[in-house]
């Protein structure tokens, strides 16, 4: 998802094959099947019959929607829980924001 983000892998390009990028990710090719297979099931990637996977038109949106969504529910709780934990002041949290930018 993270090549789709950053535009290495744009929309209706054709992706590597299974066995491609099971190869340059050291994974067995089953691994990156399943994920291909999930990706495909949120209308991330489809599947062209015997040409290979290819990036959805709205990859991007879909993909954004869910890191947003899964940002807000699961990382933004634990990080006001840890910022509360360590007494961390939300003018100390912006000046590091500022510096960032």
């Amino acid at each position: 998802m993270e090549k789709i983000l950053k535009a290495a892998w744009s929309a209706d390009q054709k992706i590597p094959s299974v066995r491609d990028l099971g190869g340059e990710l050291e994974v067995n090719p089953n691994t990156v099947m399943r994920a291909y297979d999930m990706l495909q099931q949120q209308d991330i990637i489809y599947n062209k019959r015997g040409l290979g996977f290819f990036v959805s038109e709205d990859a991007k949106k879909y993909i954004t929607s869910l890191k947003k969504k899964q940002f807000i529910e699961i990382d933004l709780p634990q990080f006001f829980k840890t910022i509360e934990l360590l007494d961390i002041s939300m003018e100390e949290i912006n000046s590091y924001y500022q510096k960032q930018k």
